[in-house]
C-alpha cells in the first residue's frame, strides 16, 4: 500500500482518501487500540460501512493479531446473539469519523478462538445469513484467508455494493487494497443512487446480485444516467435467470457480464464465465479443487474456514465441503440450478424454483416473482408463486393467465398451483431472494 501512496484508495460520502491517508488512519488506530487496552487475541466487532476510518481499524486489528467480527450498521435483530456467539470482547461502532467503543465481559474463549490467540494469528468471524435458527459463526484464519491476495491482479474502479460483513464485500475490499485500486462506497443501495455514483465517479466494475439487476431493469432508472464507464458487471449470491441475463445484455451491450461464486466457508473462488451471455462457468483457482457428485458441487480449499463456533464441522474426512448447490455439467463448465434445500418435490418429481421463476418473469404482468414449495397431503408439496405485479389484476385472473402462459413452457407439475400477490419487495436488504 505504501507503493500506491498517492493513488485514490476509498471514496466515501464525497471524501476521497489516498493510500497515504488510509495508512495514516491505520497508524491512528494502532495508537487507539493501545489506549483502549485491546490485547492481541481479543475478539473485536467492527460495526459500520467501508469508511476510511473503518478500513484503518480493520488493518490495525489484523496487525494487532485480533479476531475481527464485521457487522452491518443497520443492526441485525440478532446482533446481540451474534456478539454472544462470537465471544466479542470489544465493539467499535463507526459512523463516518466518529467511533463508540464498548468493552464486554465474556467467559473463557472457545477453543478455536483461543488457538488463534495462542498462535498470534489474526482471525475473522462471519455469520451465515439464514433467517431461521441460530446463525452459524464461521471462523477464518486471516493469514490463510489473505494468501490469495498476494498474487498481483488487475483491478478496476469498483463500487462496493456487497456489504462489509458479506464474504463478497470482504473480497472486494481486500482485492482492491492489495492491488492499488480504488473503491467507491455507497450510503444507499437504491438503483438511482447506484447509477448516480457510477456516472459521477466513472465506476468500471459493479459487483452485485441478480435481484438488484432485475430491479434495475424493471425501474429503467439506468436510462437516466451515463453509465458508459462500466466495463464489467459481476453477479452472484443467487441463481441468475437466463431471461434476465439476456435482457441485461441488450440494455448494456458494451458491458461484460461475469458470474462469481463463493461461500463464507471457503471464500470467493476464481470463476470464468463461458461468455457474457452464458450461465455456464468454471470455478477453481490456486489451492482450490472442485468436483461434482450426484449433481452436487463439492469444494476443497487450502484457505477454507477453521470451522463453525456453534455447529458441527461440515467437511468430510478428506476436506471436501458439500455446497448443497445442484449443478449441471457441460464439459469443464457448470451451471447452478438451485440449492438442494430449495428443490420442491411434487409427487416424486423435482421442481427447481429458478426454472419456474425464469418463465414467469417473461410475463408482462409480472415485475418480480419468488417460487417455493408448500406442503400438500396428496403430493407431498405443491408449487406456489409470490408475485409483484406491473398492473392491477384479480388473483383468479392472474392464476388463469399464468396457467395459460406456462402451458407450453413448463410441465404440469411445475406450474404454480397457488398464487400470492405481494406489494413489498421479494428480496432482502442484501438484494437476495427471500424463499423462507
Amino acid at each position: 500500500m505504501h507503493a500506491y501512496s498517492h493513488r485514490e484508495a476509498i471514496i466515501f460520502r464525497n471524501e476521497t482518501v489516498t493510500y497515504h491517508a488510509l495508512l495514516e488512519r491505520y497508524v491512528q488506530w494502532k495508537r487507539l487500540l493501545t489506549e483502549e487496552g485491546v490485547q492481541p487475541g481479543q475478539v473485536a466487532a467492527l460495526v459500520g460501512t467501508y469508511s476510511p476510518s473503518l478500513c484503518g481499524a480493520f488493518l490495525a486489528l489484523l496487525d494487532n493479531g485480533n479476531t475481527i467480527v464485521p457487522m452491518s450498521p443497520e443492526g441485525d435483530v440478532r446482533q446481540k446473539e451474534q456478539l454472544r456467539i462470537a465471544h466479542v470482547e470489544v465493539v467499535f461502532t463507526l459512523d463516518g469519523r466518529s467511533c463508540q467503543t464498548v468493552h464486554l465481559q465474556q467467559g473463557a474463549r472457545p477453543p478455536m478462538l483461543q488457538k488463534l490467540a495462542d498462535s498470534g494469528r489474526p482471525g475473522m468471524i462471519l455469520f451465515t445469513s439464514g433467517t431461521t435458527g441460530e446463525p452459524k459463526a464461521i471462523v477464518h484464519d486471516m493469514i490463510k484467508f489473505t494468501e490469495r491476495y498476494k498474487t498481483p491482479r488487475d483491478t478496476l474502479r469498483t463500487l462496493s455494493f456487497l456489504r462489509f460483513d458479506h464474504i463478497g464485500g470482504m473480497n472486494t475490499l481486500l482485492h482492491t487494497l492489495a492491488n492499488g485500486g480504488s473503491v467507491v462506497c455507497p450510503d444507499k443501495l437504491l438503483p438511482g443512487d447506484i447509477c448516480a455514483l457510477i456516472e459521477h465517479y466513472k465506476i468500471e466494475l459493479l459487483p452485485t446480485s441478480p435481484s438488484f439487476l432485475n430491479l434495475l431493469l424493471v425501474t429503467e432508472v439506468y436510462q437516466q444516467y451515463d453509465l458508459s464507464s462500466l466495463k464489467l458487471i459481476t453477479y452472484g449470491t443467487e441463481v441468475m435467470p437466463e431471461y434476465t441475463l439476456q435482457r441485461l445484455r441488450r440494455a448494456f451491450p458494451g458491458v461484460q457480464f461475469r458470474q462469481t461464486y463463493g461461500l463464507s466457508e471457503v471464500g470467493i473462488l476464481r470463476a470464468k464465465s463461458m461468455s457474457s451471455d452464458s450461465l455456464l462457468f468454471k470455478v477453481g483457482g490456486e489451492g482450490v479443487e472442485v468436483k461434482v457428485r450426484d449433481g452436487i458441487l463439492y469444494i476443497r480449499s487450502q484457505t477454507a474456514m477453521e470451522g463453525y463456533l456453534n455447529a458441527p464441522d461440515p467437511f468430510d474426512e478428506d476436506g471436501w465441503l458439500n455446497t448443497q448447490d445442484q449443478v449441471v455439467q457441460e464439459g469443464e463448465f457448470i451451471r447452478i440450478i438451485g440449492r438442494k434445500s430449495e428443490i420442491i418435490n411434487v409427487g416424486g418429481q423435482k421442481v427447481y424454483p429458478a426454472e419456474v421463476e425464469e418463465v414467469l418473469l417473461q410475463m408482462p404482468e409480472v415485475r418480480d416473482v419468488t417460487v417455493r414449495g408448500e406442503p400438500n397431503v396428496l403430493l407431498g408439496n405443491i408449487v406456489t408463486a409470490t408475485v409483484n405485479l406491473e398492473m392491477d389484476i384479480h388473483t383468479a385472473e392472474l392464476k388463469q393467465r399464468i396457467k395459460e402462459f406456462c402451458a407450453d413452457k413448463l410441465e404440469g407439475y411445475q406450474i404454480p398451483v397457488k398464487i400470492y400477490m405481494e406489494q413489498s419487495e421479494l428480496y432482502s436488504d442484501r438484494f437476495k431472494k427471500i424463499r423462507s
